[in-house]
């Protein structure tokens, strides 16, 4: 392992050659990030479904994204994660013209969903292949050494675009219609398509395929790590609002923003973490910083209190994922690390699937509290996972 952390020149030129691929990562989510505030209305108020459709639609994304991992993970590692990313561009831009399509079938509702439906499931595809081929594109331009940093500076671009675009996206509209939102989707996929051509390809590694079914084996106890404590990211992000409102207290969206700044703080700043003292290590403190967080949460007093709780979340969330993806691809040859990529991603989309439902149904009495006080349980639980884990692989190998 590589334990020294870059200065000077050396360190800016391998974050540039790490943000050269990654800024496809942001434009992608971007694209994903418009509709988040704008996507929910259509359905709803503009074609005149209920509530359930809307959320029928939002969620085929994740579905399509979840079933697609595989695919993104083999084509990274057969064909060259830059043939991932590219397809998966190529995915996210048709979901731009059909959306465009469903917008100018408003007048009628039953086609304009079903084309709806179908964008929704070719970007899930796209966020799929952009993620992993970015990411083992980055690889591999920079070394696995810098597995981490890569991650780090990804998950950068992912959660920085969705914070950009849902304002973008409301603002489009407002312009000019929901049919702007699948115009700008294809604009930006033509940039990034435009500016991938100029980037050179890495190859995929040489060796003997695993199959995915013992991919998925390898990396499962990461997986279920990072699903514990994906929770706690799961029910801020969707509960927070209602648990303010509840309370009667104001400053809902200044806590989901000051979760955000920790979360992206703490990975500029603290990423090199990982390469110093390895990813179970960083992956442990992390998720007991989380669990601390989710506990002040659930016993705030006053808002601020609950600012506060937020805050230690996002501060404990922000290096989970690198740190356990870290470990978790070292369990397979690098002959099949974009599959052990995917199949590791898998676990975070069915914790953020799941949680919604299991956390409504906690809070179906009205009271939030419980909530995160069993969010804060699974981060614990995750934490004595990892802590197993470094005992029966990492210790021996100095992880």
């Amino acid at each position: 392992m590589n334990t020294q952390v870059e200065t000077g020149a050396s360190g800016i030129s391998l974050t540039l050659r790490i943000v050269q691929v990654v800024c496809f990562t942001f434009l992608a989510y971007l694209v994903i990030g418009m509709q988040l505030a704008v996507l929910p209305p259509f359905v709803h108020d503009d074609l005149g479904f209920g509530a359930v459709l809307a959320g029928l639609v939002i969620s085929t994304q994740y579905v399509a994204t979840l079933l697609s991992r595989g695919f993104a993970g083999r084509t990274s590692d057969t064909a060259g994660p830059k043939r991932s990313a590219v397809i998966g561009m190529l995915a996210c831009g048709a979901s731009g013209l059909l959306r465009v399509v469903a917008a100018l079938l408003r007048e009628w509702p039953l086609g304009s969903l079903g084309v709806m439906l179908l964008a929704r499931l070719a970007l899930g595809v796209g966020e799929s292949c952009v993620a992993t081929g970015c990411i083992m594109w980055g690889i591999g331009r920079v070394g696995s050494d810098h597995t981490a940093k890569v991650i780090s500076w990804n998950g950068i671009a992912t959660y920085g675009a969705l914070a950009v675009g849902a304002p973008m996206g409301v603002l489009l509209v407002s312009a000019g219609g929901f049919v702007t939102i699948g115009v700008a989707g294809m604009a930006l996929m033509v940039l990034a398509l435009l500016l991938a051509w100029k980037r050179s390809a890495v190859r995929g590694e040489a060796g003997e395929r695993m199959p995915m079914h013992h991919v998925f084996g390898r990396v499962a106890p990461y997986g279920m790590g990072l699903a514990l404590g994906s929770v706690g990211f799961g029910v801020i992000a969707t509960f927070i609002t209602l648990y303010y409102a509840s309370q009667g207290w104001a400053g809902a969206a200044p806590t989901l923003s000051v979760f955000g700044v920790c979360f992206v703080g703490i990975r500029l700043v603290l990423g090199w973490t990982i390469a110093s003292f390895g990813g179970y290590r960083v992956a442990l403190a992390s998720l007991l910083v989380e669990c601390a967080g989710l506990l002040v949460l659930a016993n705030a007093g006053h808002a601020g209190m609950a600012m506060l709780g937020a805050a230690l979340s996002g501060v404990g969330f922000s290096l989970i994922f690198p740190a356990l993806g870290v470990v978790a691809v070292e369990r397979v040859s690098a002959a099949n690390r974009g599959a052990a990529l995917a199949a590791y991603s898998v676990f975070i989309d069915v914790a953020l699937g799941v949680t919604g439902p299991l956390g409504g149904w906690i809070a179906s009495g009205g009271r939030y509290g419980p909530m995160f006080v069993v969010a804060s349980a699974m981060s614990l639980a995750a934490a004595l996972l990892t802590g197993g884990l470094y005992i029966v692989y990492g210790r021996s190998r100095g992880l």
